[in-house]
């Protein structure tokens, strides 16, 4: 079996990996991804337990047990190049065998849920509501980068591209599907297509000082339809999670809290406490 060179796969000296600064015994089967850094610790304070708790950079860890589970709750920072640190490095940590540098015969499945706030594309979604993102439709360029295509939605994508005649210079839309057995946890919740900005600002169709290339974004992603379902959601993270972390053999969704409404121009009065809200909910579901 190949042996992986040390640029590829980068330990630090005591056999961590690098941006997590974890080691394999540190971080659980259940993962609980969010992007702020002190989202981690308003959720390890709901732990029965906490054993773990690991800081570099932007990337927080902290592992305990609730009601008998083991949980870790890890931030990810904001963008689809934060996931993508984050999701290989974690599989490398269930499925790489540090000491070889080798892949393990046997692979480990994790499950990874993310828990975001997002701002509703219909203007029938109201603020301060919740959504599990059905499908992630990446307007990133993350997956253009694998050679694995098994997991996209390939003619869902193309009626998109087509849809909103996508221009050319921007990366190809895909679409990827969330994993059923942990989808059908949160079937109850409101659904849809959320769909996943490489930014926040022109990338979403905000205006500050510089107008954004494609003026009727929100008409085209809105106006979208396909099996009866409808693109709800705008974010940063989902598409590239769905992505990588199924391409690999994990299991993935997203939860949202809607925490303001681009079409109605509403704004949540008190997001944390929404986001609070979210995060007891899921933390029902998984224990």
């Amino acid at each position: 079996m190949n042996k992986i060179a040390e640029t590829e796969l980068i330990l630090t000296p005591e056999k961590k990996i690098y941006h997590l600064n974890l080691s394999k015994d540190e971080i659980a089967d259940d993962i609980l991804l969010v992007g702020d850094p002190d989202r981690v610790k308003l959720i390890s304070s709901k732990f029965d337990k906490i054993e773990h708790k690991i800081q570099n950079r932007e990337f927080v860890t902290h592992t305990g047990t609730l009601k008998g589970k083991r949980i870790s709750a890890i931030s990810t920072g904001i963008g689809t190049d934060n996931i993508d640190i984050v999701i290989n490095e974690l599989d490398a940590l269930v499925n790489i065998n540090f000491d070889t540098r080798t892949v393990n015969t046997k692979k480990k499945s994790l499950n990874l849920i993310r828990l975001g706030t997002s701002g509703a594309l219909q203007k029938n979604i109201e603020v301060d509501t919740f959504l599990a993102s059905s499908f992630g439709l990446g307007f990133d360029n993350v997956a253009h980068f694998y050679s694995e295509t098994a997991v996209i939605e390939k003619e869902m994508s193309r009626l998109f591209t087509k849809h909103a005649s996508w221009p050319k210079e921007l990366s190809t839309p895909y679409i990827v599907k969330a994993s059923e057995n942990l989808f059908s946890l949160f079937a109850d919740l409101p659904s849809g297509i959320t769909a996943t900005a490489p930014g926040f600002y022109g990338p979403q169709g905000r205006t500050l000082r510089l107008s954004p290339s494609i003026v009727d974004l929100h008409e085209k992603i809105g106006s979208f339809t396909t099996n009866n379902l409808q693109i709800t959601n705008f974010e940063m993270e989902t598409s590239a999670l769905y992505y990588l972390g199924q391409s690999l053999g994990h299991n993935t969704l997203t939860i949202c809290a809607i925490i303001g409404n681009r079409i109605t121009k509403q704004y949540s009065k008190d997001y944390k406490k929404t986001v609070e809200k979210m995060i007891d909910l899921v933390l029902k579901r998984i224990c």
